[in-house]
């Protein structure tokens, strides 16, 4: 197993930007793909964006355009560049890590976006 810790949420207004970090207790090199998903109230858990070890990326057709993830492997950490939020976009936000044997989540981090 592997142990997320999430950082970087908050309350900001739209239009603004957000970055945030997942740190991983071990190594993530050898971790398929790690992703950020997100959980607004009321709302099934859904996928935000994916990375892959092979750098290929998967994004919602909702954020596309306006956030960017990305990591490293050096500092086992996994990042969401967030750009351009939007009311729509307040949810709490999950890092995960899944490889063939394991599905890994975080405890998740609050953004909240004001109109």
């Amino acid at each position: 197993q592997v142990q997320l810790v999430e950082s970087g949420g908050g309350l900001v207004q739209s239009g603004g930007s957000l970055r945030l970090s997942c740190v991983a207790s071990r190594s993530i090199f050898r971790i398929n793909t790690m992703g950020w998903y997100r959980q607004a109230p009321g709302k099934q858990r859904e996928l935000v964006a994916t990375l892959t070890s092979g750098g290929n990326t998967n994004y919602a057709d909702s954020v596309k355009g306006r956030f960017t993830i990305s990591r490293d492997n050096a500092q086992n950490t996994v990042a969401l560049q967030m750009n351009s939020l939007k009311p729509e976009d307040t949810a709490v936000y999950y890092c995960n890590a899944r490889t063939i044997t394991i599905t890994s989540w975080g405890q998740g981090t609050q953004v909240t976006v004001s109109s």
